[in-house]
């Protein structure tokens, strides 16, 4: 089907790969000529693949980019005029010391003998760099680590984040911290916090001892309990799935999202990346990608939560490019590669889900936003577009279809309109997103993929460097050369 470019997971190489189909799963096969050849699943179904497929976009990456060796990817990474996406979410390892030890830690976090934990004025020049991007300023942070709630002065950063107009700022945590206490989730709150990202794979204890180590079931609960009582407001659950492990109660976090809604806003599935202090040698017995989680989603729910209710990140490409040319300011493009990553939006009432596909034309919706962007770019007045768009959307909806606790016609005119936080924010918390996003090992890596990353970490010395590259080529080099050793 294609060439790409890949690597040999023993040796580190650069080698070509192909990508092609076989029995209805897309595979990547790749021939290392010291190590052999090796196969995996790229993705696990076919149909879906194509589907995807057509949702490619090429971004506008960023101008005044730092790199050391533009021409050597991924090794000469940070992002170069080669990348094609901007920095859409901005990952700061504020430290690498870590609370708890996971089996299944992409990171390796406290184990290393050393600390890596930039200092307060290295995070404000790093975070001053991506608010200077360009042509768009990146918009939304996450603080990680290793586990950020360790740090001390976590609060005071996250402040700054606000100060410095990062529109959206969330927090990569285990919740230990946060179930411990009360009160410094009320710091977090007033330190202006919008999202813990939390780690939760499973509504029953089992899967935690083999992700976590042990029964971390009753402490994400308190955590999560901690929250609605003290803020942050809002979190989104992250199961790292692993097939054999918790990929049967894809659908039960699913309900349990739906069940706490007014605290838990979405749910992002990563399948496991074969990184880090993971055991490589099961990768074959537990390798899950997207398309499995799709399928198992429209199982565990009984047909609820359709395979075609997904759609790839950037599907939404062309509300973003309508979105800035009504407010006449560039806005972030989720021109992330087509395969990296879906999602979906559904409603929750008298206990059944209800997708936003089911009483949305999407596909019709977005031609229809494409269209209106290209006529307003060729000088069609924003004054003479809002009649065309109060009287064309009501079309792509079929209101007997959507849930009635809500007027969906009018959120969705009101984003269109307005396209502002608060908006945006009233149709979040409307709904429960479910998304999920496989980031790369060795074994599966696409180079095509690093090259579309909307996904960066920001690094001490001002490089800007995607988060497959940075996790599986640099994060060693990174951490060794900033840090001190463990007391």
């Amino acid at each position: 089907m294609r060439l790409t470019k890949s690597i040999c997971p023993e040796c580190k190489r650069v080698i070509e790969a192909s990508i092609f189909e076989e029995n209805g799963k897309i595979i990547m096969g790749k021939k290392c000529p010291d190590h052999g050849s090796f196969r995996d699943v790229y993705w696990s179904d076919a149909e879906l693949y194509w589907k995807f497929e057509k949702y490619s976009y090429t971004g506008t990456g960023v101008s005044n980019f730092k790199s050391s060796g533009s021409l050597n990817c991924p090794f000469g990474c940070g992002i170069c005029q080669h990348h094609e996406s901007g920095t859409l979410l901005a990952n700061i390892d504020v430290t690498n010391r870590c609370n708890l030890k996971c089996p299944v830690c992409f990171a390796n976090a406290k184990v290393k003998g050393f600390v890596f934990e930039p200092s307060f004025e290295e995070i404000r020049k790093m975070m001053e760099t991506l608010r200077n991007e360009k042509p768009v300023p990146c918009s939304a942070i996450q603080f990680s680590g290793g586990e950020p709630t360790v740090r001390d002065d976590l609060p005071e950063i996250i402040e700054l984040a606000q100060e410095l107009g990062f529109a959206h700022i969330q927090l990569a945590s285990n919740g230990v911290r946060l179930a411990n206490s009360p009160e410094y989730c009320k710091r977090l709150k007033d330190a202006t916090l919008r999202t813990v990202y939390l780690a939760f794979d499973g509504i029953t204890p089992e899967p935690y001892f083999e992700t976590r180590g042990f029964n971390a079931l009753p402490l994400k609960k308190k955590a999560i309990e901690n929250c609605r009582r003290c803020g942050p407001e809002s979190i989104v659950l992250v199961p790292t799935l692993a097939k054999g492990v918790n990929d049967s109660q894809i659908g039960g976090i699913i309900r349990y999202a739906a069940e706490n809604l007014d605290i838990i806003k979405g749910v992002n599935f990563q399948p496991i990346a074969f990184t880090g202090r993971i055991d490589q040698s099961q990768r074959e017995q537990k390798r899950i990608t997207i398309p499995d989680v799709i399928k198992l989603a429209e199982e565990q729910t009984n047909g609820e939560i359709p395979c075609n209710a997904w759609y790839p990140v950037s599907f939404v490409v062309p509300l973003s490019r309508f979105l800035s040319a009504m407010r006449k300011v560039p806005i972030p493009e989720l021109t992330v590669h087509p395969h990296c990553g879906a999602g979906t939006y559904v409603f929750y009432e008298e206990g059944h889900f209800i997708p936003i596909t089911n009483f949305l034309d999407v596909e019709g919706f977005v031609e229809f936003l494409a269209e209106t962007t290209s006529e307003m770019n060729g000088r069609v007045s924003r004054i003479l577009t809002l009649p065309k768009i109060i009287k064309q959307v009501p079309r792509y909806i079929d209101e007997k279809k959507g849930p009635k606790s809500i007027n969906v016609v009018q959120m969705i005119l009101g984003v269109l309109k307005k396209g502002d936080m608060e908006n945006t924010s009233r149709f979040h918390r409307n709904t429960l997103f479910l998304g999920t996003m496989h980031f790369q090992d060795l074994y599966n890596i696409d180079l095509e993929r690093i090259k579309k990353c909307g996904v960066h970490y920001a690094i001490p010395d001002g490089r800007i460097i995607p988060f497959c590259a940075y996790n599986n080529f640099h994060r060693d080099s990174v951490e060794s050369k900033f840090s001190a050793p463990y007391i």
